[in-house]
């Protein structure tokens, strides 16, 4: 992947550490992170206006190809957490969606990385120019990292 440049907005969300996101030890499981990613990246999406029925519909479909977790905090039942997602564009097929999770106390807990790309369903290939399929469904591409 070629050398990104960093989108100038960035989303967030916040979100409740549910019962159902805990280990025995009342710690968040590794799981609940990828899924608080995923939320985020989600709600960015469709905040940007970016149909995700309709993207399929046209042949497309977004995909992560890796996933990078790593823990720095301590995140447990009945705290809340922001989780943002910035979108990181190179010149490939593959972007990055970076996401850090941040404790109510403004301490980092976790980062999240995703390499991804959009897969033309018919081929079976990656797209060549990923933003400029994003870019062109998005009401609001500057949430995707895309100028507006």
């Amino acid at each position: 992947m070629g050398a990104g440049i960093v989108g100038l907005v960035s989303f967030s969300i916040r979100m409740e550490v549910r019962v159902s996101d805990l280990d025995a030890q009342l710690h968040v499981t590794g799981a609940a992170y990828h899924q608080f990613a995923d939320h985020s990246r989600f709600a960015c999406v469709q905040a940007a206006g970016v149909s995700v029925e309709e993207l399929i519909a046209a042949g497309f479909g977004p995909v992560n190809l890796e996933t990078t977790l790593k823990f720095h905090r301590e995140l447990r039942g009945g705290d809340t957490v922001d989780v943002s997602c910035a979108w990181v564009w190179g010149t490939g097929k593959t972007y990055r969606v970076e996401h850090v999770l941040t404790r109510q106390d403004d301490v980092v807990v976790a980062t999240v990385t995703h390499v991804s790309g959009l897969l033309d369903i018919a081929a079976r290939r990656l797209v060549a120019d990923p933003a400029q399929e994003w870019a062109a469904r998005a009401l609001k591409p500057e949430l995707l990292g895309l100028p507006d």
